[in-house]
């Protein structure tokens, strides 16, 4: 018996489950093993989908837990055959988000591996910014030191420059502030900063202006999710 997995998105924004599919919950319902990465959030998630949903029907299983004892649980659920959900904390499982290594498990096993629709903060920033969406590339987290921070950010413009390319990244919200800062000091003045902030949310701001455009601006963005894209 072939075993399912099903890579469930869920919201950016719990005050918005409108970007979420109604076939979602069909999936859900499917599974019997739920691999999530944090079991009371995704709990809730579940009972926001549909509150008869009957939550301790589901064998939960941790993300976070130690690697190699979760990879031997999921391989154990693999090999019985069972059909498996596994839901990440904000948008899509296996992108900046927990879950590849799970995947890739099932992808050896030759089980079936099924995406669903939902919301990407990722693709949906890069859809409203404007830049290249032909050609592009997602750094994740730039690093924290300030000195290897600015060698990061000349290295994302060069090479936004050499190929053409959007370059995306993402920061820990409560340092947003200090990571714009750096950008603005020492990005190049003509350089496209697009900011997507609270994606889906009720305070959710997209925009694209040069650096220099941005320096004249007062922004505030501690504790916001934020996506950034750079064209050079």
């Amino acid at each position: 018996m072939t075993a399912t997995i099903y890579l469930i998105p869920t919201y950016l924004h719990e005050d918005n489950l409108e970007s979420l599919p109604a076939y979602l919950l069909e999936a859900i319902e499917k599974c019997t093993v739920l691999f999530v990465e944090n079991e009371r959030t995704a709990r809730r998630y579940l009972k926001q989908l549909r509150k008869e949903i009957v939550i301790d029907d589901f064998e939960w299983y941790g993300i976070q837990k130690a690697e190699e004892n979760l990879l031997q649980q999921f391989k154990q659920k693999l090999a019985a055959g069972k059909t498996i959900g596994i839901i990440s904390e904000a948008g899509c499982p296996g992108v900046a988000d927990p879950g590849q290594l799970l995947v890739a498990a099932a992808q050896e096993a030759g089980a079936k591996v099924v995406p669903l629709v939902g919301p990407s903060s990722i693709l949906l920033a890069l859809m409203a910014s404007g830049l290249n969406g032909q050609q592009f590339s997602f750094t994740g987290y730039l690093p924290i030191d300030n000195g290897q921070r600015i060698k990061a950010i000349k290295e994302l413009e060069n090479e936004s420059q050499r190929k053409n390319s959007t370059q995306i990244f993402i920061e820990t919200p409560y340092r947003n502030n200090q990571l714009l800062e750096t950008l603005l000091k020492h990005g190049h003045p003509q350089t496209k900063l697009c900011i997507a902030a609270d994606i889906t949310g009720n305070q959710e701001s997209i925009q694209t202006k040069t650096i220099q455009q941005w320096q004249k601006e007062h922004t505030d963005l501690h504790k916001r999710p934020v996506i950034f894209l750079l064209k050079r």
